[in-house]
């Protein structure tokens, strides 16, 4: 399935050709065919690398749904819902990414295991909540090049946050754990212990007798949702739009079968 964000890259990058094209006229002709492959160019570079953000964005205030008659759901012009409607009644599909810095397997240094902490953040739910695990093993040389550049990521963040003048616990307290959490990762790496990649995602379904109850009941959730896992496992949640919610969605059908076809469908 081709992304959102190359089908619009594609097309931007069709209406800078014909800028070229255009270009080489000379003339009026000339400079609005100039403006054209500037444009086309700008907007391709834009939907690649900010696409989650920018076709959102677009479709919101171009108010485009996308529909799909086949399944019979509908992804809203927001593009951070699915919707299906079933008889009387609409259903509405929020998912959320959880950032897992570590196995579920791993243990942590005071000796309780991430299913603990797990068992809390479900315990605390009040709504049938779906949290799905995607594991591989990862290249070696590319994991060490990612903690590096993550630990020193998370190194600025955190002296960041103390250097303000009223930094806050617990962004102090997550930001400390995840880089204990890559510290951790480094020393296995070091040890000649293949690394394990975690794509961790929550799903969170709602009902409601129309449309739009059914989408606020199912936001209401997914706050919900993203607080209890946030709180209990220390780390960061957000919510999913355009093609990284698409994504999701897919993998509830179809996942990748390769590690390869895993990191094409994530770039």
């Amino acid at each position: 399935m081709v992304s959102q964000k190359k089908m619009y890259a594609y097309a931007s990058v069709a209406i800078g050709g014909g800028g070229i094209l255009l270009s080489l006229v000379g003339g009026p002709l000339g400079i609005v065919g100039a403006l054209l492959s500037a444009i086309g160019t700008g907007l391709g570079a834009a939907f690649l690398s900010f696409g989650y953000l920018a076709i959102p964005a677009l479709t919101k205030v171009t108010k485009i749904s996308l529909v799909n008659t086949v399944e019979n759901y509908e992804v809203p012009p927001s593009q951070d819902v699915i919707i299906k409607h079933a008889g009387d009644i609409y259903y509405a599909t929020i998912f959320l990414n959880v950032e897992i810095y570590e196995s579920p397997t791993a243990q942590t240094d005071e000796g309780i295991s991430y299913s603990e902490f797990f068992e809390r953040a479900i315990s605390s739910l009040r709504y049938v909540t779906k949290v799905a695990y995607i594991m591989y093993v990862e290249d070696v040389s590319k994991k060490r090049q990612e903690i590096d550049t993550k630990r020193a990521e998370s190194q600025l963040k955190l002296q960041r946050e103390r250097d303000r003048g009223d930094p806050d616990p617990l962004k102090l307290d997550r930001l400390q754990r995840e880089l204990e959490i890559l510290d951790v990762q480094l020393g296995k790496l070091i040890k000649g212990i293949k690394p394990m990649g975690v794509i961790a995602y929550a799903m969170t379904t709602a009902a409601g007798v129309s449309k739009d109850a059914a989408v606020t009941a199912a936001r209401a959730q997914a706050e919900q949702v993203r607080t209890a896992i946030s709180n209990s496992l220390n780390v960061e949640t957000k919510w999913l739009s355009g093609d990284e919610m698409l994504k999701c969605f897919e993998w509830e059908k179809f996942f990748p079968t390769s590690i390869q076809e895993l990191e094409d469908s994530m770039s």
